[in-house]
């Protein structure tokens, strides 16, 4: 089977869960024995064609459009996507199915869809309206909403990454719940990545001192991500323990959270890290004393498997697939999101009873190593493509 994959995120380019997701699924499909070929924008250095491995990847320059909007930007380089993937299949012959990957990818792989008359398997990542929580916010939005719907229309079976994420499919694009399926993100399982205890209390010291918790949390700085929530939190905790928190991404909030924090009068115990590297930030896992995703919307939540899979105790907020993914009580702590008091209480309780918070750690990375991995996850999605291509064949659809 010879699968076109469509992603406007591959490495060396990635920004969030769904160019993690593409990048960890890939070569794991290909361990499945399918072929896979990528065809992505390059929005970042990187060969423009690679190939190797049972994967074959197309890199595409996208137009300067400093005067237009997203969604303006997106449809035209969707046209030359559209473009390398005609000349990608002249070069390393037919693909059977195409899997195209969030609204940024709807139009190229609706026209490829009908212009070779294959069929088209879509995963929906995210949902503006879902990132609005529950408003679309002005006509750029409106138009990734129409995108997102589009995708769903077109595609003969849609993946979604959590049954939070089904349900909003079938309320927000009445996309008929049988038509879709639910395949988690999975993660590797971090080994140990200091060399010693020395090493260990080394690195920490970078980040606290010897009589103070540290807090943890890493990803993109985004309002959804609930930090403004967990800011508000932290006075409540510093009342009761030393600890010190510690941010680690970009994004486009982190100006306001350094604001909100000099406001509180907690930025000497908040540290904003700024962009980190995988290995400093499974080592800050290991360091850390509590990982936090305080979310307002998470389809899945990534971030929280990387820290059940390195053994770092877990408080999430019950958003989305959060709640899904952590266990109330078993795995970790799971409270109501947008609540800054019941945040503050949970971190406050993990932070008192260490040897509890662990055991909850111990039980998740058994969970991890069962139900999380990519080999699962790439197994689950070729059961999907096998489904698609059986129905196909009994269509008279593209046969002509």
């Amino acid at each position: 089977m010879h699968v076109l994959q469509i992603a406007w995120e591959y490495p060396p380019h990635i920004v969030g869960g769904l160019g993690r997701h593409v990048a960890e699924l890939v070569p794991a499909l290909v361990e499945h024995d399918v072929r896979v070929s990528v065809v992505a924008p390059r929005l970042r250095e990187g060969a423009f064609a690679e190939g190797g491995d049972g994967i074959e990847v197309r890199r595409v320059s996208v137009p300067e459009m400093p005067w237009a909007d997203y969604p303006s930007f997106v449809t035209a380089s969707n046209r030359v996507l559209a473009q390398a993937a005609m000349a990608l299949r002249d070069e390393v012959g037919p693909f059977d199915l195409i899997h195209a990957h969030d609204w940024l990818a709807t139009e190229t792989a609706a026209s490829l869809k009908h212009h070779w008359q294959i069929p088209l398997v879509a995963t929906i990542h995210a949902t503006e309206r879902g990132r609005g929580r529950g408003v679309l916010h002005g006509p750029a939005a409106q138009r990734i909403n129409d995108l997102e719907w589009r995708l769903a229309y077109e595609a003969w079976r849609v993946i979604v990454c959590s049954h939070f994420m089904a349900r909003q499919l079938g309320d927000y694009f009445q996309t008929p719940l049988d038509k879709i399926d639910v395949v988690p993100n999975g993660v590797h399982i971090g080994g140990t990545p200091f060399r010693d205890a020395d090493h260990w209390l080394t690195f920490r010291r970078r980040y606290v001192a010897d009589d103070e918790r540290m807090v943890f949390h890493v990803g993109r700085i985004v309002y959804e991500k609930g930090l403004h929530v967990l800011l508000d939190a932290w006075p409540l905790v510093l009342s009761r323990l030393r600890a010190r928190l510690v941010i680690a991404g970009m994004g486009e909030s982190l100006e306001g959270l350094k604001a909100q924090a000099h406001a509180l009068g907690i930025q000497d115990q908040v540290h904003f890290t700024g962009f980190i590297a995988n290995e400093d930030r499974d080592r800050l896992y290991h360091a850390a004393d509590l990982a936090i995703f305080p979310s307002l919307y998470e389809p899945f939540g990534i971030v929280a498997l990387e820290a059940l899979a390195n053994a770092c105790p877990l408080v999430v907020s019950n958003a989305g697939g959060l709640a899904e993914v952590v266990q109330q009580g078993i795995t970790g702590l799971v409270v109501p999101a947008d609540s800054s008091r019941a945040l503050a209480d949970a971190i406050i309780a993990a932070l008192s009873r260490p040897d509890m918070a662990r055991s909850r750690a111990a039980a998740a990375l058994r969970d991890v190593r069962e139900y999380y991995t990519w080999s699962r996850i790439a197994q689950a999605t070729k059961v999907v493509y096998e489904r698609v291509m059986g129905e196909w064949h009994n269509t008279s659809w593209g046969k002509d």
